[in-house]
């Protein structure tokens, strides 16, 4: 596995498995040799996990099992989501009693959703190949970011109060996810 590592003004350490299946490792300046290895033998098996993902999507891709999406089925997705992800807002901010400030549609390769400090909340387009049941997890999951901006147990608590079975979404987006992100070109 060829290892590639860059150190910068950083305080975390981060691991990305590149598309030609090497590896990218980002560390603190002050990170050593030694210590970069410690955390790579620790994520040996996540790093293989991925490294797998690719080939896998590698070989659909070349099948036609798997296409990418083109520039149209983006925008097609894209203006779905506009007209379809802020009503689901609108009606779940109403429900849980919080305020919000944007909506921005993207098309992310690695988010579903965000939230800023400001309130802005930002969703993947890619959500309209999701069920409705994932989308509206995704929309709680980031208005609960209006209470609570972390993933403590208290947000979690959030967000089993307005969707006690949310954890059935998250099953889906790990087992299904993936794969619909894989759609979107690098």
């Amino acid at each position: 596995m060829e290892v590639t590592v860059v150190k910068s003004n950083r305080r975390t350490v981060s691991i990305r498995v590149n598309a030609d299946l090497t590896v990218t490792v980002r560390a603190p300046r002050y990170a050593t040799g030694k210590e970069i290895q410690r955390i790579l033998a620790e994520k040996e098996s996540w790093i293989q996990k991925q490294i797998d993902r690719l080939r896998e999507k590698q070989a659909l891709l070349q099948t036609g099992e798997l296409s990418y999406l083109s520039d149209d089925e983006v925008r097609e997705l894209a203006n779905r989501a506009l007209k379809y992800i802020p009503e689901r807002v609108k009606y779940y901010a109403q429900l849980m009693g919080v305020k919000y400030g944007r909506i921005t549609i993207r098309n992310q390769k690695t988010r579903w959703g965000s939230c800023s400090s400001k309130g802005n909340l930002n969703f993947n387009c890619l959500l309209m190949l999701t069920p409705p049941k994932v989308i509206d997890y995704v929309v709680v999951h980031e208005l609960c970011h209006r209470k609570e901006m972390n993933h403590s147990k208290a947000f979690w608590s959030e967000v089993e109060k307005v969707l006690p079975d949310y954890k059935e979404s998250v099953q889906w987006l790990k087992r299904e996810g993936s794969q619909i992100m894989s759609r979107m070109k690098r």
